[in-house]
């Protein structure tokens, strides 16, 4: 991915398979039922096509997303006609669907909740551990979050391919269901003293990483049934976000199979 001065991201592997353009182009694939992660609409635009497409993004519930035309000039020199799609490389999973499967057959879900994780590499790292150790599903945010485009499935090594990603409004809500569902909410936040191998995690669990950045939001962590941290005991104070979430998955995998 290259990073422009005006934080845009502009992946220069991208196929034409990661993108449509054109109003027309993007709304006959929306009506196909393809799977689109977001559609990016010039700023100034708002005829009556524009307004058809609004609608229509709004009914199934696509994020739409509006910027200048200088960025959508940078993703391609077509004639896009101030409308590009950034389609999705898999299909999107329900997650009440996954939490009854899981009960259904007597499994205790373990879930892995992502909040507001940008780093494209970084999602595709998390994906290839979480489908390695039977994660039951990745929860992420409609927006704010790394797009599943072809590098992250690259980075997966193809787990992306097989483990159910569920794509939620808000993930505030979203946690509150799961709560609902039974399953307890797991911080792993190095906002406290509470090391990770305290926790059950035998439980039905849904595991809690934050941004690269910011870390977990605030109105989450205040929701959150326990957190609980990673010793580390080097200089450095944190860990990159996969390898902390590598780290607590195996440490779920570690107590289920000892229970």
């Amino acid at each position: 991915m290259e990073k422009r001065k005006d934080g845009f991201l502009i992946d220069k592997e991208a196929t034409a398979k990661d993108f449509i353009f054109g109003t027309r182009a993007v709304m006959e694939s929306i009506h196909a039922g393809k799977e689109i992660d977001k559609i990016l609409v010039q700023k100034e635009l708002n005829n009556d096509l524009i307004k058809e497409l609004l609608q229509c993004c709004k009914s199934e519930q696509i994020p739409v997303v509006r910027v200048p035309e200088a960025k959508l000039n940078r993703i391609t020199r077509k004639n896009h006609q101030g409308v590009i799609a950034q389609m999705s490389s898999i299909m999107y999973a329900s997650l009440d669907h996954i939490i009854d499967q899981c009960y259904a057959v007597g499994k205790s879900p373990l879930i892995l909740v992502l909040d507001h994780l940008t780093d494209v590499r970084n999602f595709g790292a998390i994906a290839r551990s979480a489908e390695c150790a039977g994660i039951d599903a990745i929860v992420i945010p409609e927006k704010g979050s790394a797009q599943i485009n072809s590098d992250a499935v690259k980075t997966s090594a193809g787990a992306l391919n097989f483990i159910p990603v569920a794509r939620v409004r808000n993930l505030f809500f979203a946690c509150r269901d799961l709560q609902k569902m039974g399953l307890t909410l797991v911080a792993i936040t190095e906002k406290t003293e509470k090391l990770m191998y305290s926790a059950d995690f035998t439980a039905p669990v849904a595991l809690i990483m934050g941004s690269e950045e910011d870390g977990i939001s605030q109105e989450i962590m205040g929701i959150v049934d326990d957190k609980v941290k990673i010793p580390l005991s080097g200089k450095i104070e944190s860990l990159n976000v996969s390898v902390s979430a590598g780290i607590a998955i195996y440490e779920a995998k570690r107590q289920r199979q000892n229970a």
